[in-house]
């Protein structure tokens, strides 16, 4: 398929990959949101809804012929679709997570997502009833440990993918694997405690509009140093 050259021409090193996004209005949405900020492709894994259901189609007013979307991938042909260098960073309001799990308090550390504990809690009890043996101690080592970062800092340094889950369950444990492996981290986007978190849609607008405007900056940064030699 062809796209417009205009898209061409603003399209930036930034990705989105949709993981488990089973609701046809939310992936619409998040469609447009991808092409109006100029990600250069989009990575829908199996268990998303369709891109072409007519839902889907409806919310996306015209965008599935605006920016490249690969559909139904499995998470090992996910790295594939990736250009070289490129770091995964997940949206995940839990990436508390393990901060919380050491205090045992989760307000000490804000707000931590009840639903995202109880999926990854079933990936430790599957393990376990497999016979694995858990060291005292490294009860956490199933699940990647990735740093916390504020999504207004610069994660767009190299290309970047962002993963946004779905809202019933989350991101996946592969989606965490895989930005482990690449040298990502969680991208927090904070909200007032008691406040329940920002639906999938929401968070993807704001990270890759956020990560338009790095992109942004940096190209005047080096728009401008140039200009002084």
């Amino acid at each position: 398929m062809a796209f417009p050259e205009t898209q061409l021409h603003h399209s930036l090193p930034l990705l989105l990959i949709c993981d488990n996004l089973r609701d046809p209005g939310n992936l619409g949405t998040i469609l447009r949101s991808a092409a109006g900020a100029g990600c250069s492709k989009v990575l829908l894994t199996k268990g998303c809804v369709d891109a072409w259901e007519p839902k889907v189609l409806r919310a996306g007013m015209g965008v599935h012929f605006q920016v490249p979307i690969i559909n139904n991938l499995d998470w090992e042909a996910v790295p594939d679709y990736l250009p070289t260098d490129t770091r995964v960073y997940v949206a995940d309001n839990c990436g508390l997570y393990a901060q919380a799990q050491t205090s045992n308090k989760a307000s000490d550390h804000g707000w931590v997502c009840d639903r995202q504990l109880s999926k990854f809690h079933k990936y430790e009890e599957e393990e376990e009833e497999e016979g694995q043996d858990l060291e005292t101690g490294a009860s956490k080592a199933w699940l990647p440990e990735l740093e916390v970062q504020s999504y207004d800092l610069d994660w767009t340094e190299v290309p970047a993918a962002v993963v946004i889950g779905g809202e019933t369950h989350g991101v996946s444990l592969e989606s965490l694997q895989l930005a482990e492996s690449t040298g990502g981290k969680r991208l927090l986007i904070p909200v007032v405690p008691g406040v329940d978190s920002l639906n999938s849609a929401m968070a993807a607008s704001i990270l890759l509009f956020e990560g338009k405007r790095q992109l942004r900056l940096r190209a005047e940064h080096w728009s401008r140093d140039r200009s002084y030699h």
